[in-house]
């Protein structure tokens, strides 16, 4: 039987806290300084530390002292230095109008020509060369040289996806409600109950038989939601090769990833 209090008890509940979120410099035990993000969360249960591409992670419960956080990290030095080795990439692209650079898209890399005009634009070269022309003004700022490129991406993966989804459509149940691209930090696709895809935006860089594994996996989910033997066997009738597709991106799938937040992520 309910309680007659509990209606009192929402009532008067204290009203949920949004995250808190602040980034601090914190030395390792090799002597480097790196930027740590601490969050105060008002879902923890216990404080949680984090690495990936994007860096160092600390979660807080909102009821606990910064003093036992800093213990914590400091008892967890050495786990967060080997774990920012792990996830370390060398050789990121900087984007600077004027400095030669190359820039990888569909597995292959490509020299970009950075040229003055009157718009911030990337494009294709029109004389067969396959490099790159980075159109900029002047005074061109950094959002919006990374927007360009967020933008040419984005782009570039609708047209590979306009040519390989029509091949599948056919066997399908129904076409995907709507396709987006996003910069996901772990995934590299999802689809949504109602039919809307997700694609993380690094796939334009990798080979291209590796993005079309990952068009197909989401797309057999509208046959079958889970990961079940029947899924599987859908995916392979669709991509035999699934697995070295899948092999690949265990040892390219982080760099990636990285390169992608190098290029844009602050678009």
């Amino acid at each position: 039987m309910p309680s007659p209090l509990r209606p009192l008890a929402r009532l008067f509940a204290p009203t949920p806290r949004t995250l808190e979120r602040e980034t601090l410099d914190i030395e390792l035990s090799d002597g480097r300084t790196v930027p740590l993000q601490r969050v105060r969360d008002p879902r923890a249960r216990r404080m949680k530390l984090s690495v990936d591409e994007r860096g160092a992670r600390l979660t807080v419960p909102v009821r606990a002292s910064l003093a036992s956080a800093d213990r914590f990290v400091t008892q967890h030095r050495d786990w967060l230095a080997a774990q920012l080795e792990r996830f370390a990439v060398d050789g990121m692209p900087t984007l600077e109008p004027g400095v030669p650079i190359q820039l990888p898209l569909r597995g292959a890399l490509h020299d970009v020509r950075w040229e003055a005009g009157r718009f911030t634009r990337l494009d294709h070269a029109g004389d067969g060369s396959g490099d790159l022309v980075f159109t900029h003004p002047a005074r061109a700022g950094d959002t919006a040289v990374r927007r360009a490129v967020r933008d040419f991406l984005e782009a570039q993966g609708r047209a590979d996806i306009g040519r390989w989804m029509p091949r599948y459509l056919p066997a399908l149940p129904r076409a995907p409600r709507r396709v987006t691209f996003k910069v996901m930090s772990s995934q590299w696709g999802s689809l949504a109950p109602d039919g809307s895809m997700a694609l993380d935006l690094s796939l334009v860089l990798a080979r291209p038989s590796a993005f079309e594994y990952v068009l197909v996996h989401e797309l057999c989910h509208l046959i079958h939601a889970d990961h079940s033997r029947s899924f599987w066997r859908e995916v392979e009738a669709r991509c035999p090769r699934w697995r070295e597709e899948r092999d690949y991106f265990h040892a390219e799938g982080r760099r990636l990833k990285a390169t992608l937040r190098a290029l844009c992520a602050k678009a």
